[in-house]
């Protein structure tokens, strides 16, 4: 059995060995012919030997703790993806190329492989690194060619997968640098004889928008050639063309035009200042912006569409009739503002079901009342290639309810004025034909009810064209101060003689300040209340007429003066005009001021009357700066109030 002192000597032998071992490993690495690197976790260089420095021609203390400046700009996402495959573990033996001090390419094939401590952590990577012979050059093209086709056959699928011209662009100028292994690059875009440079790679972010003359530059040459690649070198002299010269070093530049629609949209520019162009780029060159052109046109298209369709749902959503689109079986699809507005019904209860209303047939339109008491005039239109529907319909309330009341205006103004005509035409004939026959006693009276007929058609007549006047806003008014308490006074003393039924009661104070208006139109104004009150109080009663100052201004609002009135710090005068008649029902108060209006069928419509007397009223007052309302009295009635302002001092 060994001892203590026999273990002890074993372990010594073992660190002797393992010294050895160190050593050995060291000069092994020295003498390699192999190039042999590692790197850290970090991606830092930790060991170079001396193969490594006569293939890449840096010194060891050039690269060891720094990033290898060997792998070229378009590889290192291929060298960074090694590593993190050996990770794990296993060994990966792949061609590729490396930069050497003298900025000339290899071709080389490298075995990576992890390192890990005794732990089993990894700790680096190792690479050893061979130049390529012939037989792998070709075999390393042939692959980096494959690659390329491989890789540019992604670039067009992403490239045709952007939707808005911008991205397609930037997307080109990205792939520009990757495909051809240039080192900067850019897209500049045709506007008449004006070059704009719309995205670039490997530029300073300030040159995007710089603009350049067409006729003078390059893509210009090119054009007049009639090719659509070409490549220019600094042998020829400067590259003054746009702003490739912010590139230092610049000595080879290459370009190719891009078609849209068949004409030259744009120009791709490859820029070399470190590397050497090839053929091979060139083609590539040349196929990126052949199928940028596709992509650029794809890109415009789709912009044009979503620019058409939000001008098309601009429209639809701004416009003020109802538009909804019904899919094939008659469901909607699409329902705007306006349909919501017009029918009471918000988009989202209204899609997925049928419209609330009957459909026409398409290209005819149907009237229809919908159960809010709004009238639609409804118009159907088919797509013939999806088999939907649009229906477009407008509210045409006011146009029915002006359409009804004019019937029922000419209906009644024919009733109105066919009376006193027949009356008329029956006492003229009768004068004349018996005129003998008659007593003086009889032909007087005759001749009165005529009189008395024909200034009923008289007013009628001046009422008409009154009303037309009023709905032309052309009413002859002329405002200024006026003593507002004498032309109530007068009306009160004319009133009061027209009926044994009524009593006018005038309270009017004897202080009451004159009014600003006009003393004609205020009269026709009282004159009318006044009339309306004695016909819709048909049993009689009293009607009373009231001035009073007042504090508010129309609308109720204390002190409520419009900004235009004079006076408006002493208030306001106010004129009712009360009866005992039968009153207004309950919804009409705003109403009966509309023209044409004449009340619901009942009590009121008995009265007659063409239905444009407070029409006239109300814009007479409003020609004022004043204001009528109407009202009810609590024990029955009507109270109508004129609301004036007071003159100036």
């Amino acid at each position: 059995m060994p001892t203590w002192h026999d273990v002890q000597v074993t372990a010594e032998q073992a660190g002797t060995i393992s010294s050895r071992t160190d050593a050995t490993a060291r000069a092994v690495i020295e003498c390699a012919a192999d190039a042999i690197v590692a790197f850290s976790t970090d991606r830092t260089v930790m060991l170079w030997n001396p193969a490594a420095e006569r293939m890449f021609g840096w010194a060891a203390a050039e690269v060891v703790g720094l990033e290898p400046q060997i792998i070229p700009e378009e590889l290192k996402a291929e060298h960074n993806a090694v590593l993190e495959r050996v990770r794990g573990g296993g060994q990966i033996s792949y061609a590729t190329r490396r930069v050497r001090k003298d900025s000339t390419v290899i071709d080389v094939r490298i075995d990576t492989s992890a390192l890990s401590d005794g732990a089993g952590e990894v700790t680096g990577w190792v690479n050893v690194c061979h130049q390529a012979g012939e037989d792998d050059v070709a075999r390393h093209y042939m692959a980096e060619r494959a690659r390329v086709v491989r890789r540019l056959g992604d670039v067009v699928a992403d490239m045709n997968a952007q939707r808005d011209l911008e991205s397609v662009l930037d997307r080109i100028a990205a792939s520009l640098r990757e495909l051809t292994s240039a080192d900067a690059g850019g897209f500049v875009i045709i506007e008449d004889d004006t070059l704009r440079l719309v995205s670039m790679a490997g530029l300073p972010a300030r040159l995007r928008g710089r603009i350049a003359t067409l006729s003078s530059s390059l893509v210009g040459e090119l054009m007049h050639s009639g090719k659509t690649v070409m490549m220019a070198t600094g042998e020829s002299g400067g590259f003054d063309d746009l702003i490739w010269s912010a590139l230092p070093g610049l000595h080879t530049i290459a370009l190719s035009l891009s078609h849209v629609a068949g004409k030259p949209y744009g120009a791709l520019y490859a820029l070399y200042s470190r590397r050497k162009l090839s053929h091979v780029e060139l083609e590539l060159l040349e196929l990126l912006a052949g199928h940028a052109g596709v992509a650029l046109t794809n890109a415009m298209a789709f912009e044009e569409v979503v620019r058409q369709r939000a001008h098309e749902r601009a429209v639809i959503d701004g416009s003020a009739d109802g538009i909804a689109v019904l899919d094939a079986v008659g469901l909607v699809r699409q329902w705007n503002p306006a349909a919501h507005r017009i029918t009471g019904t918000p988009a989202q209860d209204a899609i997925g079901k049928p419209p609330s209303f009957p459909l026409p047939d398409p290209g005819s339109t149907v009237t229809h009342k919908l159960p809010n008491g709004r009238w639609l005039d409804v118009l159907c239109t088919s797509l013939a290639d999806s088999g939907e529907l649009v229906i477009d319909f407008r509210d045409v309330t006011a146009a029915k309810e002006l359409e009804e009341a004019k019937d029922l205006f000419l209906a009644t103004t024919s009733h109105e004025l066919r009376t006193p005509i027949t009356v008329v035409q029956g006492f003229a004939s009768t004068l004349a034909s018996r005129w003998d026959q008659l007593a003086d006693t009889e032909r007087h009276a005759a001749v009165r009810t005529i009189a008395e007929r024909a200034g009923s058609l008289g007013r009628l007549v001046e009422q008409l064209l009154l009303g037309s006047r009023a709905g032309a806003d052309q009413l002859p008014v002329s405002n200024g101060p006026f003593d507002l308490g004498a032309v109530l006074h007068g009306a009160a003393v004319a009133f009061r003689p027209l009926s044994d039924k009524h009593v006018v009661v005038a309270d009017i104070p004897a202080d009451l300040p004159a009014a600003s208006g006009d003393t004609m139109a205020t009269d026709i104004i009282i004159g009318q209340l006044l009339e309306n009150a004695f016909k819709y109080s048909p049993e009689g009663g009293t009607v009373s007429i009231r001035a009073r100052v007042k504090g508010e201004g129309p609308g109720g609002t204390e002190g409520g003066s419009p900004p235009h009135a004079e006076g408006a710090g002493e208030g306001w005068i106010e004129v009712t005009v009360e009866d005992e008649g039968i009153g207004i029902a309950d919804g009409d108060h705003e109403r009966i001021f509309g023209r044409f209006f004449q009340g619901e069928a009942g009590d009121r419509r008995r009265f007659g009357g063409v239905g444009i007397g407070l029409f006239i009223v109300r814009r007479l007052a409003e020609a004022q700066h004043g204001e009528v309302t109407a009202g009810s009295r609590p024990s029955g009635g009507t109270i109508m109030s004129l609301r004036l302002r007071p003159a100036a001092d």
